[in-house]
């Protein structure tokens, strides 16, 4: 599944292409891609100009002056790609926005059918620089979402966890927690961070907080210089492959020497799914136990 580096990979692609174009049509090829809503919906959009896109944890928000707010989640296969106009479309095109100047086209491409759409209806509380202020940020797939990992501080970031005991692996996943980690820069961050991933985040420590912290801005930057990771099916705007899979560290390395101390890449399973870690740098932290023992006075 795209995460957060791949997805802000696409709003980079999309946002200069699509920003201030007129919507010309949109053609829904797969009616269950929408939800909580209708091709009737969509039609509301012809007209209207887009105001940006930008990024919300693994999500995309197209944003349109005076007009609906559309939120894509790419899920496992989705993507977004500008494509010519007339373009062939293949059977796994699922929709087609066209634009009045005929520059390009936006298609929505998803093999396994897991993405979706949403169409959300201008809020009556106003705009914000003349687009949707709100639909978007209150919708229930949005407002869930905890912060962005590249948008708070070090004891923002520890707060979040504050008072859980549960496994760091799994926390990172939550997208409650930070909006944005999944599977594979969760392993590539605790490594980055020489945390065991099956840690509990009871047990990490202020220095360990602030070093997970930095690992987190440092991979996540990393990945998206490097255009994210195309692991299985990711690509850009351009259907271009990502580079960062050529420097992951642990993920997907099960049995490989470790780039750091050639230990082998260990696989285990945390929260569901399948973990990569060193044994060797990312070793479990001991219980420290006490051996002071008290003297009694001679008798």
């Amino acid at each position: 599944m795209p995460e957060l580096p791949e997805v802000e990979t696409i709003v980079r692609g999309l946002d200069p292409g699509l920003r201030e174009r007129a919507i010309a049509g949109t053609e829904l090829l797969f009616p269950p891609l929408l939800r909580r809503a209708s091709a009737r919906d969509l039609a509301a959009l012809v007209g209207k100009r887009i105001a940006g896109v930008r990024r919300r944890g693994k999500m995309i928000v197209i944003e349109c002056r005076g007009g609906p707010t559309l939120v894509f989640h790419l899920k496992m296969t989705g993507q977004l790609l500008l494509a010519e106009p007339g373009a062939p479309r293949d059977k796994h095109t699922r929709l087609v926005i066209t634009f009045a100047d005929a520059a390009s086209e936006l298609h929505f491409r998803d093999i396994r059918k897991f993405g979706f759409l949403l169409c959300l209806a201008q809020t009556p509380h106003g705009t914000r620089a003349g687009h949707d202020a709100g639909a978007a940020d209150t919708c229930a797939e949005l407002a869930s979402l905890g912060p962005e990992p590249l948008a708070v501080t070090s004891d923002e970031f520890a707060g979040r966890f504050a008072g859980k005991k549960a496994r760091i692996k799994g926390l990172l996943l939550d997208q409650t927690i930070v909006a944005g980690i999944g599977n594979i820069y969760a392993d590539e961050i605790l490594f980055d961070a020489r945390i065991q991933p099956e840690t509990p985040a009871s047990s990490i420590g202020r220095e360990g907080w602030v070093r997970l912290w930095k690992s987190t801005r440092r991979i996540l930057n990393k990945a998206i210089r490097a255009k994210g990771s195309t692991v299985r099916d990711y690509v850009d705007t351009s259907g271009r492959a990502g580079r960062f899979q050529f420097s992951h560290r642990v993920y997907d390395r099960e049995g490989e020497p470790c780039r750091a101390c050639r230990t082998p890449i260990k696989r285990i399973r945390v929260a569901g799914r399948s973990t990569y870690f060193c044994p060797s740098c990312q070793r479990k932290r001991r219980r420290v136990v006490s051996t002071h023992i008290t003297m009694l006075p001679k008798r």
